[in-house]
């Protein structure tokens, strides 16, 4: 062979050799890989040859999937009451992905999570097309139903948490949207999907307003106050406290009144500030504490600041991660201001529904969840939610004074709206100054619990955002409160 020729030959072979490494290298070593690539479309072709599992809620599905003609997907994703639901399920669409439970739960939902290794080998061998598991929730229908309904057309937020357990009994969003509107891939899909995004509808309509929306939580959070004070040993619930009206912010010229001018706050104590709401005595119990006692109390009960990568406390396994709740580090008279609510602090509703939750559980906060079980198609259990404490943000016996203080809001002050009878209830409005200078519509807020004879089955937080209603109306009695109450009284049916 001629010295041309062998040169090609072996730039041939060598070709030959790359071509070889490389196809045992795409087939052992990034076939995986390849596989579950989100631009591989024969991934969502396998996804969606078959229905999915479903969102279960008192034992009925609120999910479903249809056949569909026109394009590679079989079957689209279809929602039963979807604006109700959609704060919970997320959605799951052929175009736009999935999100919260669709998304968290969807290797259970598809058949693909390993657990259901077993069911697919079955349906394989008897010639059954693969099927998905279900997601069986802790919701409580008709108390999402009042929560949504409730909230009119009022732009907020409602949070349901059965103290005792943790369990997440209600979660709804004002706006909402219908997942099914946008599930597939057409044109009327994509129309619909964009109309929703914020930059199209100021409203924010797909925003989880009760996990991932924060607001100053305005005076419910005299209540963490409170706890912070009583946990002191400084102060006692009946106990008259040294608290002018005004009330001086430290080092500043600036004095803090009292809505309405209430002649009660002036050296009240923690019952009767609570029942009227006296900003006064809990700014200056909050600077009494002082700063970082504050932060430490806030926490206890679930409030978090920033860690390292900006997560949140990874034991808050949620749908969809918790915006953050923070109690801010700042100066003297930002933290007297933060102790009633405003300044820099910012909570979510469901962080508020977990801060009443705790007072109404002797002081124990319990670890929130949604999800009780996971169920593989035959209706074997495979995963079973436990009950977790997080925490003992009060101890009990302060819990129950606190109770007290917060049902005589209830029976003979501000939280007026929120009693049902024959039921002791607890709770604590708050109105939280919104804009530069309270500019804008304050935020109207109250957080409550209700009891029976064997302890208290539910915990409610509803934050209305805006509404129709004049802005000397606004407040966390007149709008929350009668919210809560119809939460709370469609939790109490349900047990009788």
């Amino acid at each position: 062979m001629n010295k041309p020729l062998r040169r090609i030959a072996i730039f041939c072979g060598l070709l030959v050799l790359a071509l070889l490494v490389r196809t045992n290298y795409l087939q052992f070593v990034q076939a995986e890989e390849l596989k579950t690539d989100t631009k591989n479309r024969r991934v969502d072709i396998a996804r969606y040859a078959q229905p999915r599992g479903n969102i279960i809620v008192d034992g009925k599905s609120v999910t479903g999937s249809t056949i569909v003609n026109g394009n590679d997907f079989k079957y689209k994703r279809t929602y039963k009451n979807g604006k109700l639901w959609a704060p919970v399920t997320g959605y799951a669409s052929q175009g736009f992905g999935a999100t919260q439970l669709e998304n968290l739960y969807d290797p259970i939902l598809t058949g693909d999570d390993d657990r259901l290794f077993f069911n697919r080998t079955i349906d394989m061998l008897t010639g059954k097309p693969q099927k998905g598991g279900n997601v069986v929730t802790t919701l409580d229908a008709k108390a999402q139903k009042a929560a949504y309904d409730g909230l009119g057309d009022a732009k907020g937020a409602v949070a349901a948490i059965n103290p005792k357990t943790g369990a997440i009994l209600a979660l709804a969003n004002k706006p909402s949207y219908d997942p099914s509107n946008f599930a597939g891939v057409g044109k009327k899909d994509s129309e619909a999907y964009n109309a929703l995004q914020k930059k199209n509808d100021p409203d924010d309509p797909m925003l989880n307003r009760a996990l991932r929306q924060t607001y100053p939580p305005g005076s419910t959070f005299k209540v963490v106050t409170a706890a912070a004070g009583l946990e002191s040993g400084k102060y006692d619930v009946d106990s008259k406290t040294d608290s002018p009206d005004p009330y001086r912010l430290p080092g500043t010229t600036r004095d803090l009144g009292n809505e309405g001018n209430i002649p009660q706050c002036k050296n009240a104590s923690i019952r009767v500030a609570l029942q009227w709401s006296c900003n006064t005595v809990f700014a200056k119990m909050s600077h009494e504490l002082g700063n970082d006692e504050m932060i430490e109390a806030a926490e206890k009960f679930g409030f978090k600041k920033d860690v390292k990568g900006g997560t949140l406390d990874p034991d808050l396994d949620m749908p969809v991660r918790p915006a953050k709740s923070i109690y801010p580090k700042d100066i003297a008279s930002q933290n007297a201001q933060a102790g009633i609510g405003q300044a820099s602090n910012r909570a979510t509703p469901l962080q508020m529904a977990m801060v009443a939750a705790a007072v109404a559980n002797d002081g124990k906060l319990m670890k929130p969840y949604m999800v009780d079980q996971l169920v593989a198609p035959n209706l074997n259990v495979i995963e079973q939610t436990k009950p977790k404490e997080l925490s003992q943000p009060i101890s009990a016996e302060n819990a129950q004074k606190l109770q007290s203080a917060m049902e005589t809001v209830v029976k003979d002050g501000t939280g007026k709206p929120g009693q049902i009878p024959g039921f002791t209830v607890g709770g604590k409005t708050g109105t939280a100054q919104h804009g530069e200078n309270n500019k804008d519509n304050p935020y109207a807020w109250f957080i409550s619990y209700a009891k029976t004879g064997d302890g208290s089955p539910v915990a409610v937080a509803v934050v209305v955002e805006s509404s129709d209603t004049l802005r000397d109306d606004i407040a966390g009695g007149k709008l929350a409160a009668p919210v809560a109450k119809r939460v709370m009284e469609a939790v109490l049916k349900g047990k009788q």
